[in-house]
């Protein structure tokens, strides 16, 4: 039996994920060999001066990992990963074209990991997953389960947000969150404010309501706390829609100051807010949410879709009371019945192992790498954009319009969207929101940025895509 005994000091994960990560890191080392017996677990525990429960969950993460197999009566042994491959993906396996060509230009999409040791990492959490397959695919209570939940608030906390499990929930998206939470706010022919340039889903929600949405009119900062207050008076709104981080399409994020004055009048007025914080983990040190300044008042949407991945389908919603638990989640489950079990699962493991640190790393560089290469090819001043925003907002000259811009931009291979799609009230600007992430790499990407920067210095007649 090898005398192991690991210093859990040595991983930031939980104590049963770091006794894998340890055993893992010890293998490389040398520390541990392929045949090694570990120590049983209640010894091992003892040692540590730990449940046994934690020794016994680390070495079924251990085994999970095909690092270790247990036999009853014999104890468990160091494979090494040698039956990795059958426990998980092969490694000959190819993607297949009719998946890997799926794209929407028409949203906001993050950089795609393209780091192979990443890719490798997220698909050893899908082969863990896939371990518990059968019971992930049955029906499952709406919200997560006490580890998703667990998950969540762990994920959540990187935004100062410390709420009780009982007001978090574990979402299809935020999409569905959006519709069940203003259809519980306003009734048809009701009001609800946004931002005047804002989320486009926010507008088909409303459509989808019949609510009334009302724009507000912002500055550099966000919208006018005066503006807002006035709103308030006139028209009595239901709810208030925020994008306050990074917001979408015009990249801004509304500082901490105003975001108290917001409050303030929110309070004063008894406006709920729905905060849509889809952008507010890109930051590494972005100002407070809402949520944490009036947490009694904001509904807080934490989308996975920028962060992590759109295609989990995933967002964690804080509720602002106990009091909006039970019409939220009877909402829900007629709308959606559950977020796949599968999804919430691989998040969960995400988290736990660190593998969604990394993925959020990746993003955060890769965005700010983006914005980089754009300020060295467009003229200063001539659009709008933070330095680690997905996408630039650009006004057009020089006889452009914004239709006659997204056609000459169809082919590049980025998403271009009018600013029509953004508009709540008056007319739509001459301008565009132009996406930089996507599965498109960064030699791609600075072609079609040369492509429109060459565009944008003459007027439409001049450029070579009319005939």
């Amino acid at each position: 039996m090898k005398d192991w005994h690991p210093d859990l000091t040595r991983s930031s994960s939980p104590r049963y994920m770091a006794i894998a990560d340890l055993i893992e890191m010890d293998l490389r080392s040398g520390v541990l060999a392929v045949g090694d017996r570990l120590p049983p677990q209640r010894e091992l525990a003892k040692r540590l001066s730990i449940d046994f429960t934690t020794v016994a969950r680390g070495y079924v993460e251990a085994q999970k990992r095909g690092l270790v197999d247990s036999h009853v009566g014999r104890g468990t042994f160091v494979t090494g990963g040698q039956d990795r491959e059958r426990r998980g993906f092969a490694s000959d396996a190819a993607p297949d074209p009719r998946r890997a060509s799926v794209v929407d230009f028409s949203m906001n999409l993050p950089p795609e990991p393209d780091d192979q040791e990443l890719i490798a990492r997220m698909r050893e959490g899908m082969s863990a997953v896939a371990t518990n397959l059968i019971p992930l695919l049955r029906y499952q209570g709406f919200g997560g389960s006490g580890m998703d939940k667990e998950a969540a608030a762990a994920w959540l906390s990187r935004r100062g947000l410390v709420p009780s499990q009982e007001r978090i929930f574990v979402t299809p998206g935020a999409h569905p969150a959006l519709l069940a939470i203003f259809g519980l706010l306003a009734k048809p022919g009701e009001t609800v404010l946004s931002e005047n340039i804002t989320y486009p889903g926010m507008r088909s929600i409303a459509a989808q309501l019949r609510l009334n949405l009302s724009g507000l009119p912002m500055d550099e900062e966000g919208i006018l706390p005066d503006a807002f207050a006035e709103a308030c008076e006139r028209l009595k709104p239901k709810a208030l829609y925020l994008n306050p981080t990074l917001q979408n399409p015009l990249t801004l994020t509304i500082p901490e100051k105003r975001r108290e004055e917001i409050a303030a009048v929110a309070r004063k007025y008894h406006v709920p807010v729905v905060e849509d914080d889809a952008y507010g983990f890109i930051p590494l040190h972005g100002p407070p949410p809402l949520a944490a300044i009036a947490p009694d008042l904001t509904w807080h949407i934490g989308g996975l879709a920028k962060c992590i991945g759109a295609g989990l389908r995933l967002a964690y919603v804080v509720a602002p009371d106990t009091k909006a638990i039970w019409p939220f989640v009877s909402a829900m489950r007629a709308n959606n019945v559950m977020a796949s079990p599968i999804s919430v699962a691989l998040a969960t493991r995400w988290i736990e192992d660190g593998t969604a640190d990394t993925i959020l790393r990746f993003i955060r560089a890769e965005a700010g790498a983006r914005q980089q290469m754009v300020a060295h090819i467009l003229p200063e001043g001539s659009y709008k954009a933070d330095p680690i925003s997905f996408n630039i907002w650009l006004p057009l000259t020089n006889g452009w319009t914004r239709s006659t811009f997204g056609s000459h931009m169809r082919s590049s291979g980025i998403g271009v969207v009018a600013s029509d799609a953004f508009t709540v009230e008056g007319a739509a600007p001459e301008a565009v929101r132009v996406c930089l992430g996507g599965p498109i790499g960064r030699d791609r990407l600075k072609v079609a940025l040369d492509f429109m920067a060459h565009a944008l210095e003459g007027p439409p007649e001049m450029s070579a895509s009319f005939f």
